[in-house]
């Protein structure tokens, strides 16, 4: 990897470092994944999401089925092209060692997709991530909008970062563990 860690002050570093990084996991763990068709943003937006794989959505592409991409219009055989995007604001938030768990994650995504033309959080993915050290969700790196708790217990039900049916609707309904109308925190 060139540049270092705490060097990253640009969405250019912020690749390059990260790029790096992912290349260096699929060489040490195998991780089977053609970076040749790779794109890589950086978001200034996103606030629920450390990074993020675009791709197409396939037609009955299912995990777990290697997707038959000689069959695609418009594909030479070869996976379509997919996009890993980076939240600088995560990146900000998270140490390193967050951070290329963040990597490795996403690598799983863009590993199931290029295999069998979808991917999801299932199984597989568990499976997967416990081999790769990672988790199968990224951790929360900004506060929500709206914090959504048992009437009861008092227990977190759903963050939210922007209103939603749930928000404006929450006296509709109950919480998993109690039973309980929501309260807005």
């Amino acid at each position: 990897m060139e540049g270092s860690y705490d060097g990253i002050e640009s969405d250019a570093d912020l690749i390059e470092w990260s790029r790096g990084y992912c290349r260096a996991v699929r060489r040490e763990r195998a991780v089977s994944v053609r970076f040749d068709l790779v794109d890589w943003e950086v978001s200034h937006r996103a606030k629920r999401r450390a990074a993020a794989v675009k791709r197409p959505k396939l037609d009955g592409a299912t995990v777990g089925e290697p997707f038959d991409w000689d069959a695609l219009d418009g594909s030479d055989g070869r996976p379509l092209r997919c996009t890993v995007s980076l939240t600088w604001e995560a990146f900000e938030s998270f140490d390193r060692v967050e951070w290329e768990s963040t990597l490795r994650h996403e690598l799983i995504h863009v590993e199931q997709y290029q295999r069998d033309g979808t991917t999801d959080h299932g199984p597989a993915f568990r499976e997967r991530a416990a081999h790769l050290d990672t988790d199968v969700h990224c951790p929360a790196f900004s506060d929500p909008k709206y914090v959504l708790t048992c009437g009861d217990c008092g227990d977190l039900v759903a963050r939210r970062y922007r209103d939603c049916k749930l928000v404006e609707q929450r006296e509709r309904y109950r919480s998993n563990c109690c039973g309980a109308s929501l309260e807005l925190a």
